[in-house]
């Protein structure tokens, strides 16, 4: 069945824009043109969230940011280990794989430590990748907010989910 949605989702697409009256093909063209202005747009933006994010991730900042850490998130339930992937994680998806798959290797996928990380890397997100590109793009301007919160949720849903994981 799989094999046949996206197949039945380009035959949906051909007939409404038949029924509606309108070029499927020019509509397809007009799409891919302002797709491309898009990431003109946003690529600026990107490169400096990127470049700041590898910066923090190279020069150690992220571990030693961790290390330190460390014993108030002992005291919060969670192993000293996941601390960078806890820091990492809102910050760079490349970068938070590349410590989940450490975690993997170090102390299993099935360990407290491993379903931990794997709840921790699967439940939340880049905020400030996701933050660059829907801000750079919207009129909002008054940010205050916005990124306080959104690590907020990511923290509490870490803490909250590895809690969980101790009764399941």
């Amino acid at each position: 069945m799989s094999a046949y949605i996206i197949p039945i989702i380009f035959l949906i697409v051909l007939l409404a824009s038949f029924l509606r009256r309108r070029e499927p093909y020019g509509g397809f063209i007009d799409g891919a043109r302002s797709a491309v202005d898009l990431t003109i747009n946003v690529f600026p933006y990107l490169l400096a969230v990127m470049v700041a994010v590898e910066a923090f991730r190279v020069s150690g900042a992220s571990a030693y940011l961790s290390d330190a850490l460390a014993p108030l998130l002992n005291k919060a339930g969670l192993p000293k280990e996941l601390a960078e992937l806890m820091f990492l994680r809102p910050v760079s998806g490349a970068g938070s794989l590349a410590v989940l798959d450490g975690i993997y290797t170090n102390y299993g996928a099935d360990s407290y430590i491993g379903r931990c990380a794997s709840v921790i890397y699967g439940s939340s997100e880049t905020v400030f990748y996701i933050s660059t590109i829907y801000f750079s793009q919207s009129r909002v301007r008054r940010l205050r907010y916005a990124i306080p919160v959104a690590l907020v949720a990511t923290y509490t849903g870490c803490i909250v989910g590895c809690f969980m994981l101790r009764f399941f």
